[in-house]
């Protein structure tokens, strides 16, 4: 096959460079396996100090700085298979706190880089790990760390952490939108532990809610939208007290959710459980009843009063 004008360029070229070099091609370095990874890599502290690859993307915003997010992870040294830390053997999954619950540098700013449900690889320099001194006997000194992450949850808990540091006199020229973020930040935070069946830890979340909300005297609007957020932690800490059973607190917080809407086919429901299980069972009867003409069609309803029927 006849040889193209280039093709013979290059060949009289590449003979000259290996004459030059006595034959023989320059050796390249040998690169290790996060170095090949990382040349995939996007730099995400602007000095490459941390290195992500995304493996399965998320939703929604980012997690911001003040959060407290849950999440499942696994560390590796370079040319290990087996991980030196990880939290995937544990359930259920606890809300960390960024710089407080979780103080690695790196895996402050991987978080911050993260969407719900995503699922990232990182490395992290050790400036941005365990740094020159490791941590004996796991890690040695300057290792570069590979993390894989998946964000399974975070809550923005910026409004609330402001709230429990001021002082009564802040408190209460507090705005109502903070008021009612951070109260809700609150209740959702305790929807995640009563999810993962820790009801004691849940129920101390929604009376801090409670706490927020109670702060001072509303009229108007602001008390309607107040009630609404109210109404919500009532009815999450009867349901709450019923599964620490507990079904006279129940009742309690049925009964100060029915003070806000007294149709509430949840509170009525609750407040029906709660007095059967007190049984108190005539009134446990008023109360399902009075649900059942609100949600005539609702199973739970309709089945704890067949229940009901059975005792009287």
């Amino acid at each position: 096959m006849p040889v193209n004008g280039v093709t013979n360029r290059v060949s009289q070229g590449l003979e000259q460079y290996l004459g030059a070099q006595g034959g023989n091609l320059p050796e390249q370095p040998v690169m290790s396996p996060y170095q090949r990874l990382a040349q995939h890599m996007e730099d995400v502290s602007g000095d490459n100090g941390v290195l992500k690859e995304v493996v399965r993307s998320g939703t929604g915003s980012t997690v911001p700085a003040d959060a407290s997010v849950a999440v499942n992870y696994s560390a590796y040294l370079e040319y290990s298979d087996k991980p030196f830390g990880t939290n995937c053997s544990r359930n259920p999954r606890r809300l960390m706190k960024i710089g407080e619950d979780i103080t690695l540098l790196g895996l402050e700013i991987a978080l911050m880089s993260m969407k719900k449900r995503e699922v990232a690889r990182f490395l992290f320099r050790p400036d941005y790990a365990y740094g020159s001194m490791g941590c004996p006997p796991l890690i040695p000194p300057n290792a570069t760390i590979l993390f894989e992450v998946e964000l399974l949850d975070f809550l923005d808990t910026a409004e609330s952490d402001e709230f429990f540091k001021l002082s009564l006199v802040e408190r209460e020229a507090f705005p109502l939108d903070k008021i009612i973020k951070a109260a809700g930040t609150e209740r959702e935070f305790g929807n995640h532990l009563f999810r993962q069946k820790q009801y004691y830890d849940a129920k101390d979340r929604y009376k801090r809610a409670c706490f927020i909300l109670d702060q001072k005297y509303y009229s108007g609007t602001e008390k309607e939208r107040v009630d609404s957020a109210r109404l919500l932690v009532f009815l999450n800490l009867s349901l709450t007290y019923f599964k620490l059973d507990h079904p006279t607190r129940a009742l309690v917080y049925g009964e100060r959710a029915l003070g806000i809407d007294e149709r509430n086919p949840k509170a009525l429901f609750r407040c029906g459980q709660a007095c059967f299980a007190l049984m108190e069972y005539e009134k446990a009867r008023d109360y399902l009843i009075r649900a059942q003409r609100e949600q005539p069609f609702n199973q739970d309803i309709n089945n704890e009063l067949k229940k009901l029927a059975g005792c009287c």
